[in-house]
């Protein structure tokens, strides 16, 4: 009985060395010789030697062979993996988009969304720049956390777009700036004012209300400037911007209050009075 066991384990060794055997893969063989696992695993062994490139292109060998076949769409969302890696974000996201189309159903699916969403996201480049990429992966970031919520990409999504919607908030930021210090009141505020409406949830707003105190005070409209005092020191009292403008406004014998009926005092009753009409 005992030798029986060690033969019948003997026998089971070497069906799995066996099966290795055919699994091992030659880099001098020709493509067409080998089955779409065997290429499938190449394009792994790029990936572990750090080579995404080569793998992508082996990646796609399987689904040029093999197409419609399992191995073909386990390729192809590996591709865009690959490629992602290599930070060739053009061809990642032609992938992924094509995972997308061929197999909307997938589990996988929401990982190729993610990775669509990643290749945009990982291009965005310092504030000075153009931000349309910024849009870009935040309409793409939206689609993951709307078509995929419960997927464990939809966290990520959302802490990303975040980032990428205060990215955009930043770069409204840094053009006032530019044109607060040169004196361009009107053209400051205006880029102010865009970040409190439209980007108040960021964490650029508690800056862009100071930087209205400074802007409305200069050029005389103390209504306005007080009310941007007022709406800073309910939301953010805690902040050094807070205090810079307060420190600003009681300098000149006026006070953080609700006064007049600018677009700033609209603000001032939705978001403080609740008054919505």
């Amino acid at each position: 009985m005992k030798r029986f066991r060690t033969a019948a384990l003997f026998g089971v060794a070497l069906l799995m060395l066996s099966g290795c055997a055919q699994m091992f893969v030659s880099r001098d063989q020709p493509l067409e010789a080998l089955s779409a696992e065997q290429i499938y695993r190449r394009a792994e062994l790029e990936l572990e030697d750090n080579d995404p490139e080569d793998a992508a292109e082996f990646f796609g060998e399987v689904e040029r062979l093999y197409p419609y076949s399992e191995w073909a769409k386990r390729a192809l969302i590996m591709q865009a993996f690959s490629y992602h890696q290599a930070r060739d974000y053009e061809n990642s996201r032609a992938s992924a988009q094509r995972y997308i189309d061929f197999y909307p159903a997938d589990e996988d699916a929401a990982y190729a969304q993610y990775l669509l969403s990643l290749s945009y996201y990982d291009q965005i480049d310092d504030v000075g720049r153009d931000q349309g990429l910024t849009f870009q992966a935040l309409q793409s970031l939206r689609t993951v956390i709307e078509r995929y919520p419960e997927s464990e990409y939809a966290r990520s999504s959302i802490l990303k777009f975040d980032l990428a919607f205060d990215h955009l908030a930043a770069k409204e930021m840094e053009v006032g700036r530019y044109y607060l210090k040169r004196g361009h009141y009107v053209a400051a505020i205006n880029r102010f004012r865009v970040v409190v409406e439209d980007f108040q949830t960021t964490t650029q707003t508690p800056e862009a209300l100071h930087r209205l105190v400074e802007s409305y005070l200069a050029l005389g409209l103390t209504d306005e400037a007080q009310t941007a005092g007022a709406l800073l020191g309910y939301n953010f009292q805690s902040t050094e911007w807070y205090q810079d403008s307060f420190a600003l406004l009681t300098g000149q014998g006026l006070q953080p209050e609700q006064r007049g009926d600018s677009w700033l005092a609209r603000v001032y009753r939705q978001t403080i009075r609740g008054e919505w009409l």
